[in-house]
């Protein structure tokens, strides 16, 4: 069969025209795997010229991998879909030189030309961006195996392809920075020094972790459930919020170089974890998608009480809810009910998301019995965790179920 190849391409111009810069990458349709990356700092230069530049070089390293795929294009560049697609007439001289130049790489016919919405070209638009930053050029290729018939290629559809890439000098999740060299007596290429052992190669969905940053709950140590939508971050959670984003943003960058950026973030409808996730995702460039299985504990009636309060009030219950995790308060959730919903999240990342990162802002609660599951503990030990508001934690989730922490942190305890 032939291969299928997507490329994402990008450009801006800082003052357009002005500091110019692109970038491009190359994904397996299939799997969405990143294959290659590349960005270029252009000098002074219009937003159109960045653009095409961008297409350019990502249609050279879509034809390095394999000259014989058919190539589909996603911009977000109306103006460049449509005049490679033959529908607007091309006047601008630059454009003009630039266009010939991808006609004389590959066919246009022969090419899928897609728009997708801004959202949706994070990836490209990121690397413009860090060539832009450092006015340099990226060059990135990744050892990245054929598409896995185990892999639908629904993982990957036209308009929506995962957005995250692994920054230059990083490598597919899984793997060992680039210019590892493999293992003779494997082939494989050997994992980070500190990484979960494995003795293969299987792709893993990576997931951090965020808590939300403090709220007037917080302060006050009461329980605060899904029940009430609120109470809002105040002004100190709204600072751990974006000490979070920065370091959420260094993920795949300079910490844990090994996992891919994030493409996606999602988080619980509560105000608090909304404010937080709104925080990450302008940061990263990305929206937020609401996902109720990430929501904290329902408390019922213990919603807002204080650990004293609810032993004076239901004596004898309070410890066991921690310790048994199978007690309910009274109209509330057990401990292993808000396991399951985290369960089914796990269960679906791994059909759709294998070689992404995906940022989930929750609730103490919640990312114990995240953390619990991907250990495999008994979920009456998960509420010996210790989750700090703003705090990371990283996962990466495995088909075989020996999934894998990092060790993160958390910003307001001295992470920075």
């Amino acid at each position: 069969m032939t291969r299928r190849l997507v490329v994402e391409a990008d450009g801006g111009s800082r003052g357009n025209p002005g500091p110019a810069g692109y970038g491009a990458l190359v994904r397996d349709a299939a799997t969405g795997r990143v294959l290659a990356e590349r960005a270029e700092y252009l000098g002074i230069a219009s937003n159109n010229v960045a653009e095409y530049s961008g297409l350019v070089a990502g249609l050279r390293a879509a034809l390095a991998i394999d000259p014989s795929a058919t190539i589909e294009v996603r911009m977000d560049s109306q103006l460049v879909i449509r005049q490679m697609s033959g529908e607007w007439k091309i006047k601008h001289d630059d454009m003009r030189r630039l266009a010939d130049e991808a006609r004389a790489l590959v066919d246009p016919a022969t090419v899928t030309w897609t728009w997708v919405p801004r959202a949706d070209n994070g990836a490209a638009d990121r690397l413009a961006n860090r060539a832009m930053d450092a006015k340099t050029a990226i060059v990135t290729d990744h050892d990245a195996p054929e598409a896995s018939p185990s892999v639908p290629s629904s993982s990957a559809p036209s308009g929506s392809a995962p957005s995250g890439s692994a920054p230059s000098g990083s490598a597919p999740s899984g793997s060992a920075p680039s210019g590892s060299a493999p293992d003779p007596g494997t082939g494989r290429v050997p994992r980070p020094s500190g990484a979960g052992v494995r003795f293969d190669d299987e792709t893993p969905v990576t997931v951090v972790l965020v808590r939300h940053g403090e709220t007037a709950m917080t302060v006050a140590r009461g329980y605060s459930g899904s029940s009430e939508p609120g109470p809002p971050l105040n002004e100190h959670g709204r600072a751990q919020a974006r000490a979070a984003a920065a370091l959420v943003h260094r993920v795949g960058r300079d910490l844990w170089g090994d996992i891919e950026y994030p493409s996606e973030v999602r988080a619980s409808p509560m105000v608090r974890t909304q404010e937080t996730a709104g925080i990450v995702a302008e940061r990263l460039g990305l929206p937020v998608h609401t996902d109720d299985r990430v929501k904290e504990a329902d408390f019922g009636q213990w919603q807002g009480l204080t650990a004293v309060q609810i032993e004076e009030r239901w004596p004898g219950q309070l410890e066991p809810w921690h310790t048994r995790a199978d007690v309910r308060p009274p109209d509330g959730e057990s401990i292993v009910d808000v396991g399951e919903r985290l369960e089914s999240l796990y269960d679906e990342l791994l059909r759709t998301s294998r070689g992404r990162t995906v940022v989930v802002v929750s609730h103490a609660v919640a990312i114990r019995a995240a953390l619990g599951l991907a250990m495999g503990a008994n979920p009456g030990s998960w509420s010996q965790l210790r989750v700090a508001p703003a705090s990371l934690s990283i996962v990466r989730l495995f088909g075989d179920r020996r999934h894998e922490i990092a060790v993160a942190g958390a910003p307001s305890e001295g992470w920075s």
